[in-house]
Parts: structure tokens; C-alpha cells; sequence
């Protein structure tokens, strides 16, 4: 699989993996599948892992590091700390401290088994913490070796450019699809001006756009999708029209919506690189194969035209997990 550079430096697979799912939100988990999907990525040239510390919480991260435990695996890791969660308890907060961003990284270089964090993104902006501040407890980690990159996670243009005057941010992680394109008003611009890579996450907008999904469709318990606005029947009707448009294109390069989505996004700049993620091999393999599905400057003509005239009914997320984006 080709490499792409995120910020001036960082070298990772075209398309990476998202690992969350591979622990909770998306229904029952299952270890050893996992573990499964996380070799046969590795065996497919993907070297780009992304977890958390609250994804489980703590589980996803101690599961790759059981991975990279067992399979000696050269990898990068982009892991995440800033929102704070109890085991057994979804409610969360935000924290931005540089006292608890220490140890927040020392608990995940324990639990990844590894010297050093490739990539560590702050997951949400605490709004009362100074971003400067919040900068300078990362740079400092950074100086020290346990971190080799700093990343922002659903973070303004205003809030990166401050944050980058610091210290150079090597990537900005925010959804980005062919349903959620609210980035490329400022932060897409924002990132290229300043060198910044682009890590879209829910490339395939939580699975929708791979045709999966219909109004009514029921979903295992634990699937935080349930829960989500674009997911209602109603909502989920209307956003069908765009997965049709996607299908139909699919249809004539003989490939998978999954692929002509992945395929749109990878065309949309050589520092964006999409994390879709999933615990199933069928559909890893499907994602990784997006990369030789080209879409030409007329397909790409053709969709952007077709998809710009629908609607996309319904926020991304909950009226409270809106709060924690843009900040």
C-alpha cells in the first residue's frame, strides 16, 4: 500500500484503521476477531492504527497492545487522551491538563507496551483550558520522547492556528465524508496553509454510505447508531438519496459504495488519510482496496455535482456530543 505524510514527517499507509469499534459503540466485541483484523491490516500494508484511551475504556488500547505484543508488528500508533471516562459509565468530561495529559500518556504507553506515542491527538478542546497551555505540556512530552507527533482532534481554524504558533501540529483528526464535508469551509484550507496532515475519521459515515443502512434499520444493542440523528427512520430516508448516488457510481466501476467513498476522499488531497474502521476482515479488505479504484476528474465532476444538491438530514452526533466539535 502507497504512504502518505502527514505534517512534514510522518509517514503512514494511505488508509489506515480505526480501532474503536473493535471494543464497544458499534455492538458486541470480540477479541480474537480483532485480533484477527488487526494482522491481516498489518499483512495489507496498512501501518496506521487509531485508538484512545476511552475507547472500552482503556480495552482498544490494551488490545493492540496485546497485538503488537504477540506479532512483534511494526506499526504507528495514534492514540488520544481529553475526555474522561468511568469504567462502566458513558458519561464523560473534558481535560486538558497538562498534570493529567501526563498521566493520561504514561497509563497508554503502559497499556500499548510501547517507548513512544507516534501521534497523540488531545480527543476534545476543553474550552476553559487555554489551547496554549495545553500545547505546552504536549511539546514538553514530546521533548522527552514519550510522544513523536502532536495532533488536534474536532478542533476551529482559529483554535489550530494558535495551537500550531506553539508547536507544530502534525495532524488534525475530524469526521469527514461524503455526508459530513463541514471542514472543507475552513479547516481543510487551514491545515494545507500550514503543512498540517488531515485524518478523516467515519470515512464511511458510520457505515450509511456503504448501503447497509435503511430507514428501519435495526441495529445489535450496544450500537450507539441508534442513538444518532441521521440514523431515524425519517432522517435515514432522505440520506438514502445520496447513498443511491453513490451506489450507481459504484455500479459502473464494477466496485463497492465503501471503495467510491474511500476512492472520493483519497482524491481529495495527498495529506488526507481516511481511518475507516471495522472488526471484520470482509470489510477491511474492501476498504483497503479503495486505494487502485481511481475516480477521473469527470467522475469526480459527476459526484461532487450530484451529492452537493441533496440534503443530509440530521446532526452527526447528539445535541451533546455536539458541543465537543469546533472548538
Amino acid at each position: 500500500m502507497q504512504q502518505r505524510t502527514l505534517g512534514p514527517d510522518l509517514s503512514v499507509s494511505s488508509i489506515g484503521l480505526g480501532c474503536m469499534g473493535m471494543s464497544e459503540f458499534y455492538g458486541p466485541r470480540d477479541d480474537e476477531e480483532s485480533l484477527a483484523v488487526l494482522q491481516r491490516a498489518v499483512d495489507l500494508g496498512i501501518d496506521f492504527l487509531d485508538t484512545a484511551d476511552m475507547y472500552g475504556p482503556h480495552h482498544n488500547e490494551e488490545l493492540i497492545g496485546r497485538f503488537l505484543a504477540e506479532s512483534g508488528a511494526k506499526v504507528k500508533i495514534a492514540t488520544k487522551f481529553g475526555i474522561v471516562r468511568k469504567p462502566g459509565e458513558y458519561a464523560r468530561s473534558i481535560d486538558n491538563n497538562a498534570d493529567y495529559m501526563r498521566r493520561a500518556c504514561e497509563g497508554s504507553l503502559k497499556r500499548l507496551g510501547v517507548e513512544r506515542i507516534d501521534l497523540y491527538y488531545v480527543h476534545r478542546i476543553d474550552r476553559e483550558q487555554p489551547i496554549e497551555e495545553t500545547m505546552e505540556g504536549l511539546a514538553a512530552l514530546r521533548r522527552e520522547g514519550k510522544i513523536g507527533h502532536i495532533g488536534l482532534c474536532e478542533v476551529s481554524a482559529e483554535t489550530l492556528r494558535r495551537a500550531h504558533a506553539v508547536h507544530p501540529v502534525t495532524a488534525v483528526q475530524t469526521e469527514y465524508s461524503l455526508w459530513t464535508r463541514d471542514v472543507e469551509a475552513e479547516i481543510l484550507p487551514t491545515c494545507r496553509d500550514l503543512g498540517i496532515g488531515f485524518v478523516a475519521y467515519s470515512p464511511l459515515g458510520r457505515g450509511f454510505l456503504t448501503g447497509r443502512f435503511q430507514a428501519g434499520s435495526q441495529f445489535e444493542e450496544g450500537d450507539f447508531r441508534a442513538s444518532l440523528p441521521r440514523f431515524t427512520p425519517d432522517n435515514a430516508a432522505t440520506n438514502g438519496a445520496l447513498v443511491d448516488v453513490v451506489r450507481g457510481i459504484a455500479a459502473e466501476k464494477d466496485c463497492t459504495p465503501a471503495q467510491v467513498a474511500l476512492a472520493w476522499l483519497l482524491a481529495k488531497g495527498d495529506n488526507i488519510v481516511p481511518i475507516p474502521g471495522t472488526k471484520r476482515i470482509k470489510y477491511l479488505e474492501e476498504n483497503a482496496s479503495a486505494t487502485s479504484v481511481g475516480l477521473s476528474a469527470d467522475e469526480l465532476a459527476d459526484l461532487e455535482r450530484s451529492i452537493t444538491v441533496l440534503p443530509v438530514a440530521g446532526d452527526r452526533y447528539t445535541a451533546e456530543g455536539m458541543k465537543g466539535v469546533n472548538i
